[in-house]
């Protein structure tokens, strides 16, 4: 389908609300890589197929996995070499996924090979120097076919020598959790020393989580982990949980529409971090159960609701759910330690700041917080430019949905993660007779 537009029309109140969001970007991506790495036959239930999902499986294919996928039971089945890649020498395109651009990139470079990594022009703006320089003071050589340090580039890695490692969390946990996975290809294991403001934040406690269910044992140590070197581990099975990120879109709309929300199958104790934003909407005064079906928020009866001063730097991807909800707050919301938000997808703090001001709302960063301002105010017509970013995209659809004020532009760049958003909110008017 294509689409260059989508007008959000107004929903009104006091709504019930239950959904069913794809399985998690990140939890799906990691697990590819560790079933790749494992050594057993390995089938992934509640896969999410996206855009950046189906460059990890490509990446795959091309560099010999034996992959099947089911699009429909949302299955996959890998079969792991255990730790030997099937073609040492492949060009793959990861498109522009980060979580397949840090994580392969590692796996590639400990294994061994030759490859060609191409990327998508987004992708090729995203940061990569702090994990390339790691990789090549380890002896891995680069050769990059644009700018330097970045996307695309071919790398030869021949005996790579790597006992210990310091990575800064500040600019991409990612970094951290690519080394953390792949490490298990290393005879003498390896050290990983984490810094920064993210060194145990909720990227890295669930990649660290997720190597536990597989088999591998990290040995937490006073500045980070050392990992094994791990020959036979793996899964048979692994069930994927659904999208956290995804499923706060439509819990935001408890407060935003005093709507009762449930999203099927999301349970607090969640691995992902974004779990973290529903115990904010509870302290905005909406209702939390964790239900047989899943969490419910509850809305309804909840007049209004307080500015929020809350640090996201744990789930810092909801940082433009909070701004979305910013405007129709009593008070002003302050939203802190997200600076690290400006290298992902886009440069997010401007991209918020730059169209919430375009539809009237002031708002400014605050530099002492690392974080922004956001004031309540009346929304104006305003066509919403999306930036290529997904979250965009979903979290400023949440403005029409109150106002019937706001049209996305580009809207199916959420593809990248939740290919089917802008039909579950058509769903919500069908299923409320608008």
């Amino acid at each position: 389908m294509f689409m260059d537009q989508y007008y959000v029309k107004k929903l009104e109140n006091n709504r019930r609300i239950e959904v069913q969001v794809p399985g998690s970007k990140s939890i799906t991506n990691r697990a590819l890589l560790l079933a790749a790495l494992s050594s057993r036959r390995c089938r992934l239930k509640g896969v999410l197929f996206s855009d950046d999902s189906r460059a990890f499986l490509d990446s795959l294919e091309k560099l010999g996995f034996e992959v099947e996928a089911d699009e429909e039971t949302k299955d996959v089945t890998i079969l792991g070499t255990g730790g030997r890649i099937p073609n040492t020498h492949a060009s793959v395109n990861v498109r522009s996924a980060g979580t397949a651009a840090r994580f392969l990139t590692v796996m590639l470079a400990l294994a061994g090979g030759e490859y060609e990594l191409q990327a998508s022009p987004q992708m090729c703006r995203r940061p990569m120097k702090p994990l390339l320089d790691i990789l090549k003071s380890a002896g891995v050589s680069f050769t990059f076919l644009g700018e330097e340090d970045h996307f695309p580039f071919v790398m030869r890695s021949r005996a790579v020598s790597l006992k210990e490692v310091s990575v800064d969390t500040g600019i991409s946990s990612q970094f951290a959790s690519a080394l953390l996975m792949s490490a298990v290809l290393l005879e003498n294991g390896l050290m990983v020393h984490l810094s920064g403001d993210r060194a145990e934040g909720s990227y890295i406690k669930m990649t660290l989580a997720m190597m536990e269910q597989f088999g591998i044992r990290p040995v937490k140590t006073d500045n980070g982990y050392q990992i094994p070197y791990t020959k036979d581990f793996g899964q048979e099975e692994y069930r994927i949980e659904p999208d956290v990120s995804g499923a706060c879109y439509f819990y935001a709309m408890a407060p935003l529409l005093q709507a009762d929300v449930t999203v099927r199958n999301v349970h607090m104790d969640s691995l992902q971090g974004d779990i973290r934003f529903l115990k904010v909407l509870q302290d905005m005064g909406c209702g939390l159960s964790d239900e047989a079906e899943g969490v419910r928020i509850t809305g309804s009866g909840l007049a209004d609701y307080p500015g929020m001063d809350v640090s996201m730097k744990d789930f810092s991807d909801q940082t433009m759910t909070m701004a979305a909800l910013a405007p129709f707050a009593k008070e002003p919301t302050v939203i802190r330690n997200v600076g690290h938000i400006r290298f992902q997808e886009t440069d997010r703090i401007h991209a918020i700041l730059t169209e919430l001001s375009r539809m009237g709302i002031r708002c400014g960063e605050v530099p002492e917080a690392d974080g922004i301002r956001i004031m309540p105010g009346a929304v104006q017509e305003c066509r919403v430019e999306t930036y290529e970013d997904h979250r965009m995209a979903m979290a400023f659809t949440l403005i029409g949905l109150k106002t019937g004020k706001i049209t996305i532009l580009d809207p199916l760049c959420c593809r990248k993660t939740f290919e089917n958003f802008f039909d579950l909110i058509e769903m919500l008017y069908q299923e409320n007779g608008d």
